[in-house]
Protein backbone atom coordinates (compact mmCIF):
# COMPACT_ATOMS: atom_id res chain seq x y z
CA UNK A 1 0.00 0.00 0.00
CA UNK A 2 1.00 3.60 -0.51
CA UNK A 3 2.73 4.77 2.59
CA UNK A 4 2.41 8.89 1.99
CA UNK A 5 -1.52 8.50 2.60
CA UNK A 6 -1.06 6.59 6.04
CA UNK A 7 1.73 9.41 7.25
CA UNK A 8 -0.45 12.43 6.13
CA UNK A 9 -3.32 10.79 7.60
CA UNK A 10 -1.25 9.81 11.18
CA UNK A 11 -0.76 13.62 10.89
CA UNK A 12 -3.55 15.04 10.99
CA UNK A 13 -5.34 12.51 13.63
CA UNK A 14 -3.15 11.69 16.08
CA UNK A 15 -2.33 14.85 18.26
CA UNK A 16 0.70 13.32 20.20
CA UNK A 17 2.58 13.74 17.41
CA UNK A 18 2.35 17.03 16.39
CA UNK A 19 2.40 16.32 13.34
CA UNK A 20 6.41 14.30 14.08
CA UNK A 21 5.40 11.60 11.66
CA UNK A 22 7.54 9.86 8.77
CA UNK A 23 7.87 7.00 6.75
CA UNK A 24 10.88 4.50 5.69
CA UNK A 25 11.62 1.05 4.23
CA UNK A 26 12.86 -0.28 7.42
CA UNK A 27 13.78 0.33 10.68
CA UNK A 28 17.63 0.35 10.34
CA UNK A 29 17.13 3.38 7.51
CA UNK A 30 14.63 5.68 9.60
CA UNK A 31 16.87 5.13 12.61
CA UNK A 32 20.48 6.30 10.65
CA UNK A 33 18.17 8.67 8.95
CA UNK A 34 17.32 12.28 10.68
CA UNK A 35 15.91 12.09 13.33
CA UNK A 36 12.37 13.72 15.14
CA UNK A 37 11.63 15.28 18.19
CA UNK A 38 9.85 13.08 20.62
CA UNK A 39 7.02 11.59 20.78
CA UNK A 40 7.02 10.65 17.42
CA UNK A 41 6.35 7.99 14.88
CA UNK A 42 7.40 5.88 11.60
CA UNK A 43 5.20 4.70 9.03
CA UNK A 44 7.01 1.23 7.81
CA UNK A 45 6.00 -1.43 4.76
CA UNK A 46 6.65 -4.61 7.24
CA UNK A 47 5.45 -7.15 4.11
CA UNK A 48 2.29 -8.81 2.70
CA UNK A 49 0.62 -11.94 2.90
CA UNK A 50 -0.91 -13.83 -0.24
CA UNK A 51 -3.64 -16.21 -0.48
CA UNK A 52 -3.52 -19.36 -2.79
CA UNK A 53 -5.35 -18.64 -6.30
CA UNK A 54 -8.79 -19.44 -5.70
CA UNK A 55 -9.57 -19.60 -9.73
CA UNK A 56 -8.95 -22.50 -12.13
CA UNK A 57 -9.69 -20.19 -15.53
CA UNK A 58 -7.56 -17.23 -14.38
CA UNK A 59 -5.89 -15.41 -11.67
CA UNK A 60 -7.37 -14.14 -8.76
CA UNK A 61 -5.76 -13.76 -4.80
CA UNK A 62 -6.13 -12.24 -1.54
CA UNK A 63 -3.32 -9.99 -0.77
CA UNK A 64 -2.70 -8.68 3.19
CA UNK A 65 -0.55 -5.64 3.20
CA UNK A 66 1.36 -4.85 6.24
CA UNK A 67 2.79 -1.95 8.20
CA UNK A 68 4.05 -0.52 11.54
CA UNK A 69 3.56 2.35 13.00
CA UNK A 70 6.89 2.37 15.24
CA UNK A 71 6.71 5.41 18.24
CA UNK A 72 9.85 6.52 19.59
CA UNK A 73 9.17 8.17 23.12
CA UNK A 74 11.93 9.95 25.61
CA UNK A 75 11.94 8.05 28.64
CA UNK A 76 13.64 9.16 31.97
CA UNK A 77 14.01 5.65 33.33
CA UNK A 78 15.17 2.63 32.23
CA UNK A 79 12.17 0.80 32.97
CA UNK A 80 9.85 2.73 30.98
CA UNK A 81 7.68 3.45 33.31
CA UNK A 82 6.90 6.40 32.76
CA UNK A 83 6.43 6.23 28.95
CA UNK A 84 4.08 3.26 29.61
CA UNK A 85 0.75 5.40 30.01
CA UNK A 86 1.69 7.52 27.14
CA UNK A 87 2.50 4.50 24.69
CA UNK A 88 -1.42 3.70 26.06
CA UNK A 89 -2.55 7.06 25.00
CA UNK A 90 -0.96 6.46 21.53
CA UNK A 91 -2.28 3.44 20.81
CA UNK A 92 -5.80 4.63 21.55
CA UNK A 93 -5.17 7.68 19.03
CA UNK A 94 -3.46 5.39 16.29
CA UNK A 95 -6.93 2.91 16.77
CA UNK A 96 -9.34 5.49 16.55
CA UNK A 97 -7.10 6.95 13.54
CA UNK A 98 -6.31 4.06 11.74
CA UNK A 99 -9.04 0.73 12.53
CA UNK A 100 -11.38 0.89 10.06
CA UNK A 101 -9.86 3.09 8.00
CA UNK A 102 -9.78 2.37 4.03
CA UNK A 103 -6.09 2.61 2.88
CA UNK A 104 -7.28 3.05 -0.53
CA UNK A 105 -10.51 2.32 -2.76
CA UNK A 106 -9.02 -1.01 -3.11
CA UNK A 107 -8.17 -2.34 0.06
CA UNK A 108 -11.03 -3.33 2.69
CA UNK A 109 -10.97 -1.42 5.76
CA UNK A 110 -7.88 -1.48 7.72
CA UNK A 111 -6.65 -3.94 11.36
CA UNK A 112 -4.82 -3.53 14.02
CA UNK A 113 -2.32 -7.03 14.23
CA UNK A 114 -0.92 -6.38 18.31
CA UNK A 115 2.02 -4.56 19.31
CA UNK A 116 5.50 -5.07 20.63
CA UNK A 117 8.11 -3.13 22.10
CA UNK A 118 11.41 -2.71 19.85
CA UNK A 119 13.88 -1.22 22.10
CA UNK A 120 13.86 0.02 25.38
CA UNK A 121 17.44 2.24 27.27
CA UNK A 122 17.96 4.89 29.49
CA UNK A 123 16.90 7.47 27.32
CA UNK A 124 14.19 6.20 24.75
CA UNK A 125 11.42 3.43 24.24
CA UNK A 126 10.79 2.32 20.95
CA UNK A 127 7.72 0.32 20.28
CA UNK A 128 5.70 -0.74 17.61
CA UNK A 129 1.94 -0.98 16.33
CA UNK A 130 1.17 -3.18 13.32
CA UNK A 131 -1.59 -2.72 11.32
CA UNK A 132 -2.99 -4.76 8.23
CA UNK A 133 -5.24 -4.15 5.18
CA UNK A 134 -6.58 -6.74 2.26
CA UNK A 135 -6.86 -6.07 -1.25
CA UNK A 136 -7.91 -8.62 -4.11
CA UNK A 137 -5.34 -9.53 -6.78
CA UNK A 138 -6.59 -10.31 -10.19
CA UNK A 139 -9.85 -8.09 -11.51
CA UNK A 140 -13.89 -8.57 -11.14
CA UNK A 141 -14.83 -6.91 -14.12
CA UNK A 142 -13.43 -7.23 -18.13
CA UNK A 143 -13.79 -3.67 -18.19
CA UNK A 144 -11.21 -2.97 -15.13
CA UNK A 145 -7.51 -2.48 -16.40
CA UNK A 146 -5.40 -5.59 -16.24
CA UNK A 147 -3.58 -6.69 -12.98
CA UNK A 148 -1.96 -9.90 -14.34
CA UNK A 149 -0.22 -11.51 -16.94
CA UNK A 150 -3.22 -14.03 -17.52
CA UNK A 151 -5.88 -10.91 -17.81
CA UNK A 152 -3.11 -9.22 -20.03
CA UNK A 153 -3.26 -12.24 -22.61
CA UNK A 154 -6.98 -12.34 -22.67
CA UNK A 155 -7.10 -8.32 -23.08
CA UNK A 156 -5.17 -8.56 -26.28
CA UNK A 157 -6.93 -11.86 -28.26
CA UNK A 158 -9.58 -10.44 -30.58
CA UNK A 159 -13.07 -10.73 -29.69
CA UNK A 160 -14.91 -13.19 -30.55
CA UNK A 161 -17.33 -12.70 -33.48
CA UNK A 162 -18.80 -16.41 -33.36
CA UNK A 163 -18.91 -19.75 -33.20
CA UNK A 164 -18.88 -22.39 -36.37
CA UNK A 165 -20.05 -25.93 -35.45
CA UNK A 166 -19.39 -29.47 -37.29
CA UNK A 167 -21.24 -32.48 -35.40
CA UNK A 168 -20.10 -35.80 -36.01
CA UNK A 169 -22.63 -38.07 -34.84
CA UNK A 170 -21.37 -41.28 -32.06
CA UNK A 171 -25.08 -43.48 -32.30
CA UNK A 172 -27.33 -43.67 -34.31
CA UNK A 173 -25.81 -42.46 -37.83
CA UNK A 174 -22.47 -43.16 -37.87
CA UNK A 175 -20.97 -44.96 -41.36
CA UNK A 176 -20.29 -49.28 -40.34
CA UNK A 177 -18.49 -48.92 -43.56
CA UNK A 178 -15.89 -46.92 -41.64
CA UNK A 179 -15.79 -47.61 -38.31
CA UNK A 180 -17.61 -50.32 -36.25
CA UNK A 181 -18.83 -47.43 -33.61
CA UNK A 182 -19.47 -43.84 -34.19
CA UNK A 183 -17.82 -41.03 -34.83
CA UNK A 184 -17.12 -41.89 -38.38
CA UNK A 185 -15.36 -38.62 -39.43
CA UNK A 186 -18.04 -37.51 -41.57
CA UNK A 187 -19.73 -34.31 -40.33
CA UNK A 188 -23.60 -34.43 -40.01
CA UNK A 189 -24.60 -30.95 -39.17
CA UNK A 190 -22.86 -27.51 -39.41
CA UNK A 191 -23.99 -24.60 -37.72
CA UNK A 192 -23.14 -20.87 -37.35
CA UNK A 193 -23.76 -18.56 -34.68
CA UNK A 194 -22.59 -15.01 -35.22
CA UNK A 195 -22.14 -13.21 -31.27
CA UNK A 196 -23.35 -9.55 -31.41
CA UNK A 197 -20.66 -7.09 -30.72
Amino acid sequence: MLISPIVAHVRATCPSFAGRVTAGIDWDAVANSTQLSHPSAYVIATGDQATANDLETGVRQNITDEIDIVVVLDTSDERGQAANDLLHVIRSELWRALVGWSAGSDYDLMEYDGGALVHINRARVIYRYGFAAEFQLGRNSQRDPAETWHERELDGLPPLEGLDIKVDFIEPMFDKNQTESGPDGRIEVQLREDLPQ
